[in-house]
């Protein structure tokens, strides 16, 4: 009953005029972001930032919000379409531009947006009622536990891949080695830089995105030579009741993914989205049809996507630990408020705290609206034909990437990993595991780094503790499985060769 008494105080907060505006007006900012290739929203709330010193303090965080959870549900269109995603619709591209190539454009994007709605009202359910409490569990977890949590992510590639498993971990591996280029942070010296100063800071990863799948996309469609558009005009939104059916549980399973990773500090949308991939290919009634243009493969992701973006406000709101570089510049502009974030905020600011809460659920019924009944709106400037509309997704590609650090090398960096990207698609080796390998390498080494100088370089400590020991444990024995699967699929192969009377 408290938390519906504190809920009724949010909207009364967040239902005036002037919150709903600013509401209104960050959602559609948000999925205009999301929606042009190569731009996202740690550099529209990065413009807009000085911006917030002339505006309410309540009214400028829910603004900011909806540009972060706004560009969530818009970025999925050019994913799902022209398969050019942001960092958290990466995994928008496998399924969901294949729906495209099938003609299902309108049910990928139908599912994409009702699935983030589902995320998103069960995350700020989450939100609402766990918030003041739920943040202590970040606490329980050391950086023993978080390295074997990375290690859970790299196993869980091979369901992510579409190839084999070997490739999959080879593709993780690389992308562990690309985020090891830069400085030390620990030692300060240079790592495979090759004494190049814009590789420094090491390479971003819309730089990766954008080269392994947006230039490699356009690439592999132009050297088809093909006359092709990636949206041709009409497009069939509401999905059968079968259809519809099989949203529901693969979305509820991806909002429950979301909202556990969004509240541990280093989750976050990007890797939910992986996480709730690699479980719907466990687990989903139609787990193989999953890789080939499944709603399932687009559900999931879409609602552990909005999810974790809505929850990862409660590791900011109740520990003062921003997880991304989003929610460290939200953490800015509480600070530039005179707001600090922490175990006192939703006490010292309850007004503010379930304002906020509550524009959330109202921000969601705005992008339903934008993203359902209005994206065939949004989706005609990709009626232009194809050798028209790429290099204007060029440019926007460069656009962007020259927008995080205003530094033009970063465009010749996606160029160069557009062309990797390339010979990744010619080679038939999925890019995907590569940018799990590289959100996660960072984090495992840090991590790791950390273990090893508070148990004095004893590796015991990843068995005594019982969250990375329970985790380590649950590695082992799934590797095991999939060792003894592999060796029983070799002979199963061997004896049909045997048996054949052509072969023989």
């Amino acid at each position: 009953m408290e938390v519906l008494n504190n809920l009724a105080f949010g909207f009364s907060h967040a239902l005036t005029l002037q919150n709903l505006m600013f509401c209104a007006l960050g959602c559609t900012v948000g999925t205009l972001v999301g929606l042009l290739p190569g731009l996202g929203p740690l550099a529209t709330i990065s413009l807009l930032l000085p911006l917030t010193y002339s505006i309410d303090t309540t009214g400028a965080l829910i603004m900011l919000a909806g540009i972060y959870y706004g560009a969530q549900y818009g970025d999925s269109v050019s994913a799902i379409t022209m398969k050019i995603p942001h960092a958290s619709s990466i995994v928008a591209c496998i399924d969901g531009y294949a729906m495209t190539l099938k003609g299902k454009t309108g049910l990928a994007l139908f599912t994409a947006g009702f699935s983030s709605f589902i995320g998103g009202t069960v995350a700020i359910v989450v939100l609402a009622f766990l918030a003041p409490s739920l943040g202590e569990v970040a606490f329980l977890f050391g950086p023993a536990d978080y390295c074997a949590l990375m290690l859970v992510g790299f196993v869980c590639v091979s369901f992510v891949t579409t190839g084999s498993l070997l490739n999959g971990l080879a593709m993780c591996m690389v992308g562990v080695l690309l985020g090891s280029i830069g400085t030390d942070v620990n030692s300060g010296l240079a790592r495979f830089t090759w004494d190049a100063p814009f590789l420094a800071d090491g390479v971003g990863i819309v730089s990766i995105a954008l080269g392994c799948f947006g230039i490699a996309e356009i690439a592999k469609n132009l050297d088809s030579r093909e006359e092709r558009s990636p949206f041709n005009g009409k497009i069939k939104l509401m999905p059968t009741w079968p259809e519809f059916k099989r949203i529901i549980p693969s979305a509820l399973r991806g909002s429950v993914v979301g909202s556990i990773l969004g509240i541990l500090p280093g989750g976050g949308p990007v890797i939910a989205q992986f996480a709730a991939y690699a479980l719907d290919k466990k687990v989903s009634k139609y787990r193989h049809e999953i890789g080939t243009g499944c709603i399932e493969g687009v559900a999931g992701q879409a609602a552990a996507d909005e999810a974790a973006a809505r929850t990862s406000f409660i590791p900011l709101m109740s520990i003062g630990i921003p997880e991304n570089a989003v929610m460290a510049l939200m953490m800015a502009a509480f600070i530039i408020k005179g707001i600090q974030p922490g175990p006192n905020m939703i006490a010292g600011h309850p007004e503010l705290f379930w304002g906020l809460v509550a524009s959330m659920w109202i921000g969601n019924c705005f992008l339903l609206v934008l993203n359902v009944p209005l994206v065939r709106y949004w989706l005609s400037v990709f009626k232009i034909p194809y050798n028209v509309l790429f290099p204007a997704i060029l440019f926007f590609c460069c656009i962007g990437t020259y927008s995080i650090n205003n530094n033009l090398d970063d465009v010749f960096i996606t160029v160069a990993f557009g062309a990797l990207g390339y010979l990744f698609m010619r080679l038939e080796m999925d890019p995907s595991p590569l940018m799990l390998g590289f959100i996660l390498g960072p984090m495992l080494e840090e991590n790791f780094r950390r273990s090893m100088l508070l148990s004095r370089g004893s590796f015991e400590v990843f068995i005594n503790r019982p969250i990375s020991g329970t985790l380590i444990s649950l590695i082992a024995a799934f590797v095991l499985w999939q060792t003894v699967a592999f060796f029983r699929q070799r002979g199963k192969a061997k004896e049909l060769v045997v048996t054949d009377p052509v072969a023989s």
